[in-house]
């Protein structure tokens, strides 16, 4: 990252980032759904109760029996306790509240991984990481390990540490999902992108928030 954009993230008044989680601050205090209950009536204060929380996903979640990134996890709360309907994977609202969780965590250690359950998903995830696919026959390795600090283009390729998630990109002129960026590498590949909400991405995510452990949360971090 350049010095502008370092500078850029870390002044709350200048990231913008931050408008999505002064949107997600709202969400949280909002009544929803059948229940008329807002997060915060379950959880209280965020800055309390979702401090270190976002540092953690994905984690096992034993409704089904393996992992599940913090977004599905909004999801999961929306639909049974407060009975309404799941924000689409990638809206506005969704991606809000989670900078805002992830928000109550910047500048915290990632710990992602340390349930010895999510063991074998992170290896299906290293599995996805190190496999070549698409026309231009590509892993994520191929760029990420093997040719970081080179440039692509204009860009320098990065180690492809998810620390900032939800993130502001200069090139989206909006906040986005790691699964959104994941898709726009496996279209520049020209692979077939998996859907959103895909158990590959979550796998995915957790052997690369694995690989970070240890790295602080930047949410809502901004990029070029």
């Amino acid at each position: 990252m350049s010095p502008e954009s370092q500078a850029t993230q870390q002044d709350d008044f200048s990231n913008p980032g931050m408008l999505w989680v002064a949107e997600g601050e709202a969400l949280w205090n909002a009544k929803a759904g059948a229940t008329g209950r807002s997060c915060a009536e379950c959880h209280g204060d965020a800055a309390v109760s979702m401090k270190g929380v976002a540092a953690r996903y994905p984690v096992f979640f034993a409704g089904s029996g393996r992992p599940i990134d913090l977004q599905s996890r909004i999801n999961v709360c929306r639909k049974t306790n407060q009975d309404t309907t799941p924000f689409p994977l990638e809206s506005r609202e969704l991606l809000a509240l989670s900078a805002f969780i992830g928000r109550q965590s910047r500048g915290m250690p990632i710990t992602t991984g340390e349930d010895k359950r999510l063991d074998p998903f992170r290896a299906r995830g290293q599995e996805l990481y190190e496999q070549r696919q698409g026309q231009l026959n590509f892993s994520c390795a191929n760029c990420h390990d093997n040719n970081w600090g080179r440039r692509l283009a204009s860009s320098v390729i990065p180690q492809s540490h998810p620390t900032g998630y939800p993130l502001y990109r200069l090139e989206w002129q909006g906040l986005g999902s790691l699964q959104r960026r994941l898709r726009n590498c496996m279209i520049g590949v020209r692979a077939e992108p998996y859907p959103y909400g895909s158990q590959e991405y979550v796998e995915l995510e957790l052997f690369l928030m694995t690989r970070a452990m240890g790295m602080p949360l930047e949410t809502p971090a901004v990029r070029p």
